[in-house]
């Protein structure tokens, strides 16, 4: 915003946020991601030794990983896969419908699976991730918006 002498200044004015909530800029979901990373649940732990290194496909994911204004469990940032590992917390919490729907939004797959899912069905667990890896996404982007100018 200009001042009196035609210089730029810094307003404390923040956009709102889309429904509602404390505005984290990416340094502080940073610090967030890290701190989750450092505190991960069993499951986490459990599911990470399948999907670290590669091993689904050949395919990389990232764990506790910043996307937007949320902190997801794991991301395959190539294929937009997100996978969300769910406890008793997660039974009736409406934040999930909200955030799902704003990362479907964004173009990502977003799974759910249950902790004891993961633990009691690590195949059927695996076999659904691949096969979301492995799906052409429903809406690619058109050829001259790829990226690859060739």
């Amino acid at each position: 915003m200009k001042n009196r002498s035609g210089t730029f200044r810094k307003t404390n004015k923040t956009l709102p946020l889309e429904g509602g909530g404390k505005r984290v800029g990416v340094k502080g979901l940073t610090g967030v991601a890290r701190r989750l990373r450092k505190s991960s649940t069993d499951t986490e732990r459990h599911l990470w030794r399948h999907l670290r290194v590669r091993q689904i496909e050949g395919f990389k994911f990232r764990r506790q990983q910043p996307v937007g204004r949320f902190v997801v469990d794991f991301v395959n940032l190539e294929k937009k896969v997100i996978i969300e590992l769910d406890g008793g917390q997660h039974a009736l919490d409406p934040g999930d419908a909200t955030r799902d729907e704003w990362l479907r939004a964004e173009g990502y797959k977003v799974l759910r699976f249950w902790d004891n899912h993961v633990f009691s069905n690590l195949e059927g667990v695996l076999k659904s991730i691949r096969n979301a890896l492995l799906t052409p996404h429903p809406n690619p982007l058109p050829q001259g918006e790829r990226g690859n100018n060739f």
